[in-house]
């Protein structure tokens, strides 16, 4: 089993990352290069960088697992503005850059919002966007997230995402990853999921999955709401969610937890705690701890 979570980047950089992954028993991990909200960067520290790679090569942690995450604020998918959309094609290029000093491999991405514009132009962006990008001598794969249709959000159907892949040129360094969650809350009934990789397979090819957002969700199926949930505390359950971890079509597809932190107490809002210590070991053991809110409170008020 692949598995780990989203992690910090900070002050240490990608050492940090592997640090705090292996503090919760992962294997793998997710990592945006700064701030997902703004596009502050510093240069990547390459003698941390080095540090990492020993450290992940002594914890059995594959680098060709790792996952970065481009930030939220890249949209590829309106051009009403040329100027916003030119800054999103080339910083996603810059964050592109920066997986490659660090030999990550793969980076997710929210295709994007219309907002304004019809979702057939708004797709063709995005696929123009990608082109320009990958035209670009690198290594690096595109993984486009699978979306909850919030909003004007692109990508919530299987016909989006195949309409993308369709027209990108360099197919090699395109891929998608599923996202349970948004997958639930677009209207695909994760207890068929079965038949929900079959029609994947047959509409976009099951090679072109490279990673999992693990992933409980807080809405009944179809709500188009985007709201994660802890593993076995949501509408899809833990047995769901344990079986798309275990599906033998999946097994060496790392999986990455993106669920919410836990306060001090339920209504606490101040201080809150990182649930993947936990959640990694449940899945691990596949068996549901239904004290585990308390099991994590405890353990991080020591």
């Amino acid at each position: 089993m692949i598995i780990g979570s989203h992690v910090s980047f900070g002050k240490e950089g990608l050492l940090g990352s592997v640090k705090e992954a292996i503090s919760y028993g992962a294997n793998t991990f997710m990592f945006y290069t700064g701030a997902p909200q703004n596009t502050l960067r510093k240069p990547i520290d390459m003698k941390n960088t080095e540090e990492a790679w020993n450290l992940m090569k002594e914890n059995n942690i594959d680098i060709n697992t790792v996952i970065c995450h481009a930030p939220y604020i890249v949209n590829l998918a309106n051009n009403l503005d040329e100027r916003k959309y030119n800054f999103s094609i080339n910083f996603l290029a810059q964050e592109i850059k920066r997986c490659e000093e660090m030999k990550v491999k793969y980076i997710v991405l929210h295709p994007g919002s219309s907002v304004g514009i019809e979702r057939n132009i708004a797709l063709d962006n995005i696929a123009f966007a990608l082109n320009e990008i990958l035209k670009k001598d690198n290594s690096v794969q595109i993984l486009l997230e699978t979306m909850a249709g919030k909003g004007t959000e692109i990508g919530c159907t299987l016909e989006e995402i195949k309409y993308l892949i369709d027209h990108i040129d360099k197919k090699e360094l395109i891929g998608v990853c599923l996202d349970t969650c948004h997958l639930n809350d677009a209207g695909y009934n994760m207890t068929e999921f079965d038949e929900f990789l079959k029609k994947f397979d047959e509409q976009i090819g099951l090679n072109y999955i490279k990673c999992v957002h693990v992933n409980d969700s807080k809405n009944e199926l179809g709500t188009h709401k985007d709201r994660h949930a802890n593993i076995g505390y949501g509408t899809l359950g833990f047995d769901i969610i344990l079986n798309i971890i275990n599906h033998p079509k999946l097994m060496n597809i790392p999986k990455i937890l993106e669920t919410p932190y836990i306060g001090e107490t339920d209504d606490d809002k101040a201080r809150i705690y990182p649930p993947y210590k936990f959640e990694i070991e449940m899945i691990r053991n596949g068996q549901f701890n239904s004290n585990m809110m308390n099991d994590i409170r405890e353990f991080y008020h020591k």
